[in-house]
């Protein structure tokens, strides 16, 4: 070692330079082509655990190996085994940014990092294939599955009889993926449909099979109906029942409320009633909030929609007490981080629901509050209506209060039964048959104004007194029967009726 000093010490520093250049060279790990694109080949290659180890430290990724990556109906997955100190599956999801520069990954390319089968192991799912690929989910027939989980291929039923909130954003395919639940919900004898629409427009499709309130006087006559509904069948619920049997004397009744920012919005606005005062229709929102509250075990349930999920604020969609209800939240994409915790909860963005994530339109996250915490945060393909196949959809009954079974003709009550006659010679009773009543159509708020006049109210408070309609209903309806010239207010008279019946002084 004295005697050769300078050769040794080359010979040293050449074989170090060799490790160097053998531990850095560059490996290109094979990848079985099975069908892959291009884009799938580059990402397995990369992490494949010989490319992965060569480049983690670059990207601060040291103390970390991937398994071999798999290709699934879903995408790619593959296992990370964390090592030392601080490395868990949420660390590993907090330097998502450097996974993807380590696998040089497309920014649009969806990706997952969630906890692995053990404590020191985390998983990479990079959503390159959908399940649902390849499968048509326009239109509906009776039974059809709402959506599809794109990672399992799994069908998810329409979940009738649930309470749902349904957010999105424009363009998300809210409205178009709402309408299979709202033909199932109008489809079978013993069910009904009722929509709230400020818009009008997703009201209007659906005329035939639903009753429809666009206008806030006609939603307050609603809701009052449906309270009146809700308070007969608790109070004739039997003892030892938590929900009333539905049938076509009792259906259940779906309330869908659309574009629930605008009905918000529109139900706190301020307007002068007849005597000059300031009002507003909050007590439709206060209605709706004993409906969702109070009558889910009366069948009657509320469907929540809205473009903008949050609770407060300028044009926020939601109230608080309302989506305390809703048990079942489906977000399509939403536009912010934000609006995905309104929906999913404070946790939602830790535990994998990020629905401000989502791809558009059509791709949903669900999540059921029935179900626990322990719910797959897989994307799902939902499926979608068009109007006009909206419109093609057999009509069905109409549910009102004021017709016993809700829209069909009611049940023949026991005094028109046929009655028994008695025949001159005593030898018999016969049956007197007895015409079938007819069918008769139901009584609107416009047909009670006036048959209260024809009784004799004479003040709108009269009309409400008689008829039970809210004082600011009755107002709007006699301003519209006086300019129709149905009714005439007279200076001394007060209401009477007009046209052909008019009572001269």
């Amino acid at each position: 070692w004295t005697t050769w000093p300078v050769a040794t010490s080359t010979v040293v520093i050449a074989a170090q330079v060799a490790g160097l250049w053998l531990g850095r060279r560059a490996v290109v790990a094979q990848v079985d082509d099975e069908g892959l694109s291009a884009e799938e080949r580059r990402l397995m290659e990369r992490l494949a655990p010989t490319y992965w180890v060569q480049h983690a430290e670059e990207q601060g990724l040291e103390r970390t190996l991937t398994e071999r990556p798999e290709m699934t109906p879903a995408g790619i997955v593959c296992g990370v085994r964390l090592d030392g100190k601080g490395r868990s599956a949420k660390w590993l999801a907090s330097e998502e940014d450097a996974v993807r520069r380590l696998l040089g990954m497309r920014t649009e390319t969806r990706m997952q990092i969630t906890k692995g089968s053990h404590g020191d192991r985390a998983q990479i799912v990079i959503r390159t294939r959908s399940a649902s690929d390849g499968l048509d989910l326009m239109g509906w027939a009776p039974g059809d599955a709402w959506a599809v989980d794109t990672v399992t291929g799994e069908t998810v039923p329409v979940p009738l009889g649930k309470r749902i909130l349904i957010a999105g954003t424009s363009g998300s395919g809210k409205s178009t993926s709402a309408r299979p639940l709202l033909a199932e919900a109008s489809e079978p004898d013993d069910h009904r449909l009722v929509i709230f629409d400020r818009k009008y427009v997703e009201g209007r499709t659906w005329e035939h099979r639903a009753r429809v309130a666009c206008e806030l006087d006609d939603m307050r006559d609603v809701v009052e109906e449906l309270i009146a509904e809700g308070e007969e069948r608790l109070k004739s619920l039997p003892r030892g029942e938590d929900t009333v049997k539905i049938s076509k004397a009792r259906p259940r009744i779906t309330i869908f409320v659309d574009e629930g920012g605008e009905l918000l919005s529109d139900c706190a606005a301020k307007y002068k009633d007849e005597s000059g005062k300031n009002a507003d229709f909050d007590d439709v929102i206060a209605a709706l909030r004993t409906i969702a509250r109070k009558y889910r075990a009366a069948e009657i349930i509320v469907v929540w929609a809205t473009q903008k999920p949050t609770l407060s604020g300028d044009g926020h969609g939601l109230d608080s007490q309302i989506a305390g209800q809703l048990t079942i939240r489906l977000a399509l994409a939403v536009a912010t981080s934000t609006e995905t915790q309104a929906v999913f909860g404070p946790d939602a963005i830790e535990k994998g629901w990020k629905a401000h994530e989502l791809p558009m339109p059509w791709v949903a996250l669900m999540r059921d509050q029935d179900k626990g915490p322990k719910q797959r945060t897989n994307p799902v393909r939902m499926r979608w209506m068009t109007a006009q196949q909206v419109i093609d959809l057999p009509p069905r009954p109409i549910w009102a209060r004021t017709t016993a079974t809700a829209g069909v003709p009611a049940a023949q009550p026991e005094a028109e039964r046929p009655a028994l006659r008695l025949v001159k010679d005593g030898a018999a009773e016969v049956p007197t048959p007895r015409p079938a009543p007819a069918e008769t159509a139901p009584v609107t708020n416009r047909d009670k104004v006036l048959g209260a006049v024809r009784d004799g109210a004479r003040t709108n408070r009269d009309v409400s007194d008689r008829t039970g309609i809210h004082k600011g209903t009755v107002s709007k309806l006699v301003k519209a029967l006086v300019d129709s010239g149905d009714l005439v207010k007279h200076p001394d008279h007060g209401l009477v009726l007009g046209g052909a019946e008019e009572v001269s002084a």
